[in-house]
């Protein structure tokens, strides 16, 4: 009978990324959970196998290996007390810096602690031994298998990375005895980069560079950007904490958000990702690179196939040398899409994405806004903002804390520059502690946009909006904060000092923002509260995510107006226009 790979997928992907990194030394020990990857790596001519019946001699054959070639060497043993014996030798290679890859196998962790013999937990890891340490259990799902090859690329990287050392694998194994599989299938391989290496040459047509939260841009970075647009026919992807302010920025949300917007193939051929979490999610691309300074391994988008562990501007600055100018259909193409369904925008009921439409344009110069997670987020990422003002959100958490006193903390650096939030009524509520601060200055004008409720799960496009009101007790927590009034937040702000303003309706929202969006610093800090409905919300959102569907309907009924058709059909024409424009 012919033997080959274990039918085991987390098993298979150890061994082909061990492949596609170079790693073909192994110094075995014998033993069962271990009996799969051994008994694989021997019918495959790459690896170099080498026996040791002493797990702690293993350990530092492989650290005289790697000394000695000053390449990685793999060791691996199986469950019991096995691993235990690594720690002397892992240490050695910790302290000297020395590219060793523990691959201990195991049955599942599940049984930790059922008095199962020979199971021990290695869960927590002495700090020394190890710079890496993963868990690459038994793959079920689709999701299984892109968390193992994540982690087995990240270990492996781990090897090289700042200096290198000793990494971990607790590869998970139960007992099979198929061991048919001629040919792995393909594993996605991850690549890490340094100045210091010779850098991959980008042959994509279309690229794009997607920017999470961000802070505030250098002239220098946005020049070495745009240089990189122009050069590899790219477009900036921005969300409203992405900060880039240049030429070639498209707020995606209007674009990705569109719930019956289907996109066909892809929209780039590689797609490079620097910043932080972003609201957005977009990943309509063949290939991405990621970009930072810490080199962590982020594969935020499932696609990631290359890390570059350095600065931003050293990315682009690197890519864009003697390197010529091509032409910039992608940004032609893209910002048409964003144009057409920007222009199909219907008049949007009073809500908080009304408001953000209305003062997107209208903020004063240099001035900086801070938006609450979720619904503020997603209403401001529709909407291009001057180039002069800087915008924030707590996306690090994406939780409801703290948003508010974020926003104070900021405006203390700079009194005489104008510091905006634009936050949910629940934030409001969880953060009101801060307008007490005694250091708060006038140069904050809050918005709180008041529906009484978590508007994110009363939604259209949220499934806890199909529960009618039974939403409303424990899921959208409405009814807090009222007490019988409705004038709670009037009070509480007067209460501490801050000018109050309000607004029920369009007209009394413009009234009231010509004395919010004033430029000089008046007398007191504002905060202006909208009192919307819950149903407006949803309908605004509703509107602004339903985009393509109508832009299609609108491009069919004026193409027809423009060919020769009967009186009445031109007329049927004319009130499907209207009707998308909301006339």
């Amino acid at each position: 009978m012919a033997y080959y790979y274990t039918s085991a997928r987390n098993i298979q992907i150890v061994i082909a990324l061990m492949k596609s990194h170079g790693i073909k030394r192994v110094v075995t020990s014998p033993g069962a959970t271990d009996l799969a990857i051994n008994f694989s790596l021997q019918h495959d001519p790459y690896f170099e196998l080498y026996s040791c019946i002493d797990e702690r001699s293993a350990a530092y054959m492989a650290c005289g290996m790697a000394a000695e070639t000053g390449e990685p060497v793999a060791i691996t043993c199986t469950g019991a007390t096995s691993s235990r014996n690594y720690m002397p030798g892992l240490t050695e290679a910790f302290y000297r810096h020395l590219p060793i890859l523990a691959i201990t196998c195991s049955r599942s962790n599940s049984q930790i602690g059922h008095m199962i013999n020979q199971v021990t937990d290695r869960t927590v890891l002495p700090n020394d031994i190890a710079k890496v340490s993963v868990q690459a259990q038994a793959i079920d799902t689709a999701d299984d298998e892109w968390d193992v090859m994540t982690k087995v690329n990240k270990a492996i990287l781990g090897l090289r990375q700042n200096g290198g050392g000793p990494c971990h694998i607790n590869l998970e194994y139960a007992h099979n005895a198929d061991y048919s599989i001629k040919e792995i299938a393909p594993v996605r391989v991850i690549n890490r980069y340094t100045l210091s290496h010779k850098l991959p040459e980008i042959k994509a047509e279309k690229t794009a560079i997607f920017v999470g939260a961000h802070h505030v841009w250098t002239s220098q970075l946005t020049a070495a950007v745009e240089k990189f647009c122009e050069i590899y026919n790219g477009v900036v992807l921005c969300d409203a904490t992405s900060n880039y302010r240049g030429k070639y920025e498209i707020r995606i949300p209007l674009i990705c958000e569109q719930m019956e917007h289907k996109l066909t193939g892809s929209m780039f051929d590689l797609m490079i990702h620097i910043g932080d979490v972003s609201s957005t999610i977009f990943d309509n691309t063949q290939e991405i690179w990621r970009v930072a300074e810490d080199g962590a391994l982020c594969d935020t988008f499932q696609r990631l196939k290359k890390i570059f562990q350095m600065s931003e501007i050293e990315f682009f600055t690197a890519y864009s040398k003697n390197k010529t100018i091509k032409c910039l259909s992608n940004y032609e193409n893209i910002k048409a899409q964003y144009d057409t369904l920007y222009n199909s925008i219907p008049e949007l009921p009073f809500s908080n994405v009304y408001a953000a439409q209305k003062l997107a344009y209208s903020l004063p110069n240099n001035s900086v806004i801070h938006l609450g997670i979720r619904n503020s987020l997603r209403s401001w990422g529709y909407w291009q903002l001057n180039k002069t003002i800087s915008s924030f959100s707590n996306t690090g958490g994406f939780g409801i804390d703290g948003g508010i006193s974020s926003l104070i903390g900021a405006s203390m650096i700079n009194r005489n520059k104008l510091y905006f939030g634009v936050f949910g009524d629940l934030l409001f509520y969880y953060d009101m502690n801060s307008l007490g601060n005694r250091d708060i200055s006038s140069n904050i004008r809050i918005l709180i946009v008041n529906n009484g409720l978590g508007q994110e799960f009363k939604n259209y496009s949220f499934i806890g909006s199909t529960f009618g009101e039974e939403t409303d007790l424990y899921i959208a927590a409405k009814g807090h904060y009222i007490n019988g009034t409705k004038d709670t937040i009037r009070r509480y702000a007067e209460s501490v000092g801050f000018e109050y303003l309000s607004a029920s309706n369009k007209e009394e929202f413009i009234t009231a923002c010509k004395r919010f969006l004033i430029p000089t610093i008046t007398e007191k800090p504002m905060l202006f509260e909208l009192q919307v409905t819950s149903e407006d919300e949803n309908k605004a959102h509703e509107l602004i995510t339903t985009l393509s569907s109508k832009s299609k309907a609108m491009k069919k009924a004026q193409d027809l107006l423009q060919k020769p058709a009967m009186k009445e059909v031109k007329n049927l024409a004319k009130q499907v226009v209207k009707t998308i424009k909301g006339k």
